[in-house]
């Protein structure tokens, strides 16, 4: 990249001229020269290079599409030379800043995006095809006609540009492009802000102008917020298999309005921060849940128009609760409507399959090494927070972007300039990105799903970080699944399953997740991987949900964990709501799991020592770690700014422990807040537990004083007290 911004202790650094690395490379034409001087935003003055502008046309014979549209008769123009209020054009900057991969708002212009020239109304089009013989737009306004609009490219740098007057909002268009051998593609468009419904592949036109916010308070006190000294919990969530729409259609999916305002009042009795969103940016198949995309620059299609999106994120901020989005700049499908050798060349993609495809999922490899590949992807981020306010991104697949030879076997794979593994490129790619989204945007989260033990994730890039945020601790997921799925009897050989990630816990910033990822493909819900009778699982996975939000990390849980759903989840049908309906069954476990879980957050969130530190051992402190002959655990979480610590205490077996002590940290009185074993939570009501210990004289687990009670089977208990 030819400059990146970062967070300075002095505010936003700007790296000189002079530190820039030389990227002037001879491309299209053109020579691309390094950056000599830039002022912030996209009004930049700089002197380039002019060519004459050349049309070029197809002649191949026309290919109708199967969607069919009357054709209209609409004079075509050229971009015209006089500025307008109301027009959207390309520039000579827009061209330069884009091919240097630092034009942030690229999707204002690329794309179809409505506009006006001299007092007529349309839609000005403009698509990256560097290495097209010709692009026609094609469309229902055309009757899909592959000869009638051609489009011209702007001074030989691949960005083909027409206006075309008279086209409306939710029309359908595609791309056809010729490539150099005279062959024909059907192309959906990149930077397209709406899409066809599938299976329909086309793109629409959409006009994102003029929606109303109500977000000024929220988006004002995200930019002043330090995400890691706050409370951090996080629903994640997929639209479509939340909750179906009782009106008997095929998909039953509520749209983005209809899922807003059902959603924010579940989520502000739950006591959840966050919600991150599965699958919102447009893609072919459903059994994907979103990971295989389409179109990166639009909310799909199945739940409504783009501003039904935004009513939904909207609406959230206005009931203070934040939108995380999973983004996948890993890998896209190849699908032939999409991004695959788009023009006839692989310009997204590396033409090097070792490079350039994940030979395990069948998808093609973002060619970061380009600059306009990057440049799409972090104008991308921009998009969302620009056009949507959304709060977050998870990146997904992570440790796929930094390896490469991720999932790939000998042969399959081309080492890195100096032999290594490490993916170069996508280690500059994203200390760019999170530089200048974090220079930008204060209080913006980006969180890595990275499965290894890459070092320094959550770093500054100026510390030689990547800029993370946050990392999912992925290794305490598995340990922790993996002792819960235990019988008790075996667990006290396996103790450390659940001490271990302290161990590691300062290297990083984590999030603890339990995610979609647990609970599909045969690994069983979370209540089922619980071992004992129906009651035992439930009391298992409350004891287990107290040590996750005890923990040091921010918090993640999936959609149904909250209530326990007994089911691996299924993208085709909605959550087992009906678990929660009173007097069935054994629903009373459903129920008080519910009520538990709300009952941890709302501990969570009125406990600053529970978020205030989450990264260090100033925050968190073993009383015992090594009871393993009994699997009990305790440890308190502390912090400056907050006298009112808390003290965890679990029994993760079946027996009840009658007169167990715990040493405890000061001699003065301990306030039950929770236990996890009364009634209305689902548990036997035991009520051997006072609700205030004072502390005794008398040595215990290497301090000079303890408290003493009996401590239930399965029992989880939070003390309250001031140090």
């Amino acid at each position: 990249m030819a400059f990146y911004e970062g967070r300075h202790s002095q505010g936003i650094l700007r790296r000189d001229a002079a530190e820039w690395p030389d990227r002037s490379t001879q491309q299209k034409g053109r020579m691309r020269f390094p950056v000599k001087q830039m002022r912030s935003g996209l009004e930049y003055s700089m002197a380039v290079r002019k060519t004459a502008a050349t049309q070029k046309s197809s002649t191949a014979a026309a290919k109708k599409t199967t969607a069919k549209a009357k054709a209209g008769t609409r004079t075509v123009r050229k971009a015209s030379l006089q500025p307008a209020d109301k027009r959207v054009f390309i520039s000579n900057d827009d061209a330069y800043w884009f091919g240097n991969g630092t034009h942030y708002q690229i999707y204002k212009k690329l794309g179809a995006h409505p506009s006006e020239e001299n007092g007529e109304k349309g839609v000005f089009f403009a698509v990256w095809a560097p290495n097209a013989k010709a692009v026609h737009v094609i469309g229902t306004f055309n009757g899909w006609n592959e000869e009638q609009y051609p489009m011209v490219e702007f001074n030989a740098g691949g960005i083909w540009t027409l206006f075309i007057p008279g086209v409306q909002e939710g029309e359908l268009y595609k791309y056809c492009i010729t490539t150099k051998d005279g062959s024909k593609k059907y192309k959906a468009d990149p930077y397209a802000n709406w899409a066809e419904l599938r299976p329909g592949t086309a793109s629409k036109i959409a006009d994102l102008s003029g929606y109303k916010w109500g977000d000024a308070r929220w988006m004002k006190a995200r930019a002043g917020k330090d995400v890691n000294r706050e409370p951090l919990a996080i629903y994640e969530c997929h639209i479509g298999s939340w909750m179906k729409h009782p009106d008997g259609t095929a998909d039953g999916f509520y749209n983005y309005r209809e899922f807003a305002d059902r959603l924010v009042e579940y989520l502000k009795v739950m006591k959840f921060t966050h919600v991150e969103l599965m699958g919102i940016s447009e893609h072919p198949f459903d059994g994907s849940w979103g990971y295989q995309v389409t179109g990166y620059y639009a909310p799909t299609s199945r739940y409504g128009h783009p501003k039904d999106f935004m009513y939904l994120v909207d609406t959230l901020h206005k009931n203070n609760i934040g939108v995380i989005l999973d983004w996948v700049p890993a890998h896209f499908c190849p699908d032939e409507f999409g991004l695959a050798e788009f023009d006839g060349t692989c310009i997204y993609e590396d033409p090097d399959p070792r490079r350039g495809q994940h030979p395990d999922w069948g998808t093609r490899i973002f060619n970061l090494a380009k600059h306009e590949v990057s440049n799409f992807l972090i104008a991308n981020v921009f998009y969302w927070i620009n056009e949507f306010h959304v709060d977050g991104i998870r990146v997904d697949a992570v440790a796929s972007m930094l390896y490469l030879d991720y999932g790939k076997k000998d042969g399959q794979w081309l080492p890195n300039k100096y032999g290594g593994n490490e993916n170069l490129d996508a280690i500059e790619f994203f200390k760019h990105l999170n530089s200048v989204v974090h220079g930008r945007c204060p209080g913006f989260l980006t969180i890595a799903e990275e499965s290894t033990a890459w070092p320094k994730i959550t770093a500054r890039p100026e510390d030689d970080g990547l800029g993370f945020d946050f990392k999912w601790n992925m290794g305490w997921m598995h340990d922790f699944c993996e002792y819960m799925k235990l019988d008790p009897i075996m667990r006290k050989g396996n103790h450390n399953g659940l001490t271990f990630a302290m161990s590691y816990n300062s290297a990083e910033k984590y999030i603890l997740p339990l995610s979609h990822d647990e609970v599909v493909h045969l690994k069983c819900s979370m209540v089922n991987k619980m071992p004992g009778y129906k009651v035992d699982k439930y009391a298992n996975l409350r004891v287990g949900y107290t040590f996750m939000t005890g923990h040091e990390g921010k918090k993640l849980l999936f959609m149904g964990q909250e209530f326990g759903q007994e089911h691996e989840w299924n993208e085709a049908t909605e959550l087992e709501w009906w678990r929660l309906e009173e007097g069935k069954d054994d629903n009373y476990l459903n129920i008080g799991l519910k009520y538990y879980v709300q009952r941890l957050l709302e501990i969570y969130r009125s406990h600053k020592c529970l978020y205030e530190i989450d990264d260090d051992w100033a925050g968190f402190e073993w009383i015992n770690a090594d009871d393993a002959d009994r699997s009990i655990y305790s440890f308190y979480r502390k912090c400056p700014s907050q006298k009112k610590s808390l003290l965890f205490v679990l029994n993760m077996t079946p027996v009840k422990r009658e007169g167990y002590r715990v040493g405890v940290p000061v001699r003065k009185q301990y306030k039950l807040l929770l236990n996890s074993t009364d009634l209305v939570f689902g548990g036997a009501g035991e009520t051997s537990v006072p609700e205030v210990l004072r502390a005794k004289k008398g040595e215990c687990d290497h301090r000079d004083q303890y408290i003493e009670f009996d401590l239930p089977a399965y029992g989880a208990c939070i003390f309250e007290f001031s140090l």
